[in-house]
C-alpha cells in the first residue's frame, strides 16, 4: 500500500491561507515548473500541516499563471501521468496523490524521496553533476545539453549504470510518447540507497506540458544526440524523432534493438489503458479529450518512422 493513501484527501487550510505569490515566469521556454510554488509540509496527528523546513511532503496548487491552458487542471494531469508511469510502464515514481484544499481546489501531494526516517537523502540532479549552472553555462544550462551526454553523466555517477540506464532510457521514450517538455536535465536525479550506493532517484515531475502550452515546438526537452548534425534518415524526411532515433539512442545507452523494440512493443501496447486511466483522472473532460488527443499524436509520429509504419 501506498504511505500516501494514509494521508487525508482534503487539507485543513485554503489555498489562499498560503499567501503565495505570483511565480514569476523565468526562462527561454514555457515550463511547468517554472511557474509552480511547491509548499512544504509535515503529516502532524495525522493532519497535514505547513513547515519552512523538513517535512516529508511538498504541495503544489494551481499555478497562478493564466497563460497555462487548462491551469486547473495541472495537477490531475501530473498525477494520472505519474500513476501511468507507474503502473503501465514500470517506471519507479515517486509516491503522489491529488489532495483537495479546504475549499475543494485540486492540488498535487507528493512524498520525498530525499528524505528517509526523518532525516536528508544525499541527492544531486545530473546538473550539478555535470558541473552546469546558469552561471557557467548560461541562461538554458539545463537544455543546452543532449540525452545521449547525459547517459554519460550517469555512468560517471552510477555504479551499477547498466541498470540505471535502462531505467531513464525508458523514461526518455516515455516523455516523448506523453509530451514532457520539462524532462530536462535537472529533472533527473542520483542520490543514495539504503545499500549506500548511488542510483537515479524515483522519477517525477511527469507530466503532459503541451497540454498547457500548445504553442510548445520542441518536441522533448533535449536533443537525442550530442552530435546536432546528427539525423537519422527518418528524422531527415519527416523533421522529428520517430521509432529509428529511439533505436539510434537506446545503443549509446547499451541497449540492443532487440531490446529497444521490446520496450516500444510494451508502450504500444497499453494505449486503450492509457484511455482509461486519463477517462477516470480528475482532469476536466476537454483537458481529457485533449490528453489523448495529443498522447495519439505523438505514437502516431513515433510509428511513422518504424519499419512499415
Amino acid at each position: 500500500m501506498c504511505f500516501l493513501d494514509r494521508v487525508p484527501d482534503v487539507l485543513p487550510f485554503t489555498k489562499a491561507d498560503l499567501r503565495l505569490p505570483v511565480a514569476a515566469r523565468k526562462g527561454l521556454r514555457n515550463s511547468i515548473s517554472g511557474v509552480q510554488t511547491k509548499v512544504l509540509l509535515a503529516l502532524v496527528d495525522r493532519e497535514l500541516r505547513l513547515v519552512d523546513a523538513g517535512g516529508d511532503f511538498i504541495l503544489k496548487p494551481v499555478p497562478e499563471d493564466s497563460r497555462a491552458r487548462f491551469a486547473a487542471d495541472i495537477p490531475a494531469n501530473e498525477n494520472v501521468t505519474m500513476q501511468m508511469a507507474s503502473r503501465l510502464f514500470r517506471i519507479q515514481t515517486a509516491e503522489n496523490k491529488c489532495v483537495r484544499f479546504a475549499d475543494g481546489e485540486l492540488a498535487y501531494l507528493t512524498r520525498r524521496f530525499d528524505r528517509r526516517n526523518g532525516a536528508g537523502v544525499r541527492q544531486e540532479d545530473l546538473c550539478q553533476i555535470a558541473g552546469r549552472s546558469e552561471e557557467t553555462h548560461g541562461e538554458a544550462y539545463k537544455y543546452d545539453f543532449s540525452y545521449e551526454e547525459m547517459a554519460d553523466v550517469i555512468r560517471r555517477a552510477c555504479p551499477a549504470s547498466r541498470v540505471e540506464l535502462l531505467k531513464v532510457f525508458r523514461q526518455i521514450l516515455f516523455d516523448y510518447l506523453f509530451a514532457n517538455g520539462d524532462a530536462h536535465l535537472k529533472n533527473f536525479s542520483v542520490y543514495e540507497s539504503e545499500d549506500g550506493d548511488y542510483v537515479m532517484t524515483p522519477a517525477y515531475d511527469l507530466l503532459n506540458t503541451t497540454l498547457h502550452f500548445p504553442g510548445d515546438i520542441t518536441f522533448m526537452a533535449l536533443s537525442l544526440f550530442r552530435d546536432q548534425d546528427f539525423m537519422t534518415p527518418q528524422f531527415e524526411s519527416l523533421g522529428y524523432y520517430s521509432e529509428p532515433d529511439f533505436v539510434a539512442l537506446g545503443k549509446c545507452y547499451g541497449l540492443s534493438e532487440a531490446a529497444v523494440r521490446a520496450i516500444v512493443g510494451e508502450f504500444v501496447a497499453q494505449e486503450a489503458k492509457v484511455a482509461d486511466m486519463v477517462d477516470a483522472s480528475l482532469m476536466s473532460d476537454g483537458a481529457k479529450g485533449e490528453y489523448m488527443r495529443i498522447f495519439r499524436d505523438r505514437l502516431a509520429m513515433f510509428r511513422r518512422g518504424a519499419p512499415n509504419g
